[in-house]
């Protein structure tokens, strides 16, 4: 059990850290054409959610693999949750599909619960 949970705490990171990377370093005009919502959010907004998005990636790791505290694992894992409901919440107003949000909001749920369940 506890190998397919670090295998999916893992995965769940790599996509959050890949997001959350390219949103901090691409300027939002060259995100828009293959992310449209992006017109809906500023600069600064486009960058604070690259930021939560790497720092939530590195805190699904890092608390976990170094034994430092380790609680800080689920709640990074409910903090992608919300920061997915947000972004449903978005997509929804803008009339699109927020299935790959839900889907992520949904695993990082998971994620959460199997390291309490753990703790």
């Amino acid at each position: 059990m506890i190998i397919a949970l670090w295998i999916v705490t893992a995965l769940l990171a790599l996509a959050f850290l890949a997001a959350g990377t390219m949103k901090t370093l691409t300027p939002r005009e060259k995100l828009i054409p293959k992310q449209p919502y992006m017109e809906d959010l500023s600069n600064g907004q486009a960058r604070v959610i690259g930021i939560l998005e790497f720092l939530g990636a590195l805190g699904l790791v890092l608390p976990a693999a170094t034994g430092i505290l380790p609680w800080l694992t689920p709640v990074a894992a409910f903090a992608l949750v919300l920061t997915m409901g947000a972004a449903s919440a978005l997509h929804l107003k803008r009339k699109e599909s927020p299935i790959v949000n839900i889907v992520l909001g949904v695993v990082a749920l998971a994620v959460g619960i199997g390291w309490v369940a753990l703790g």
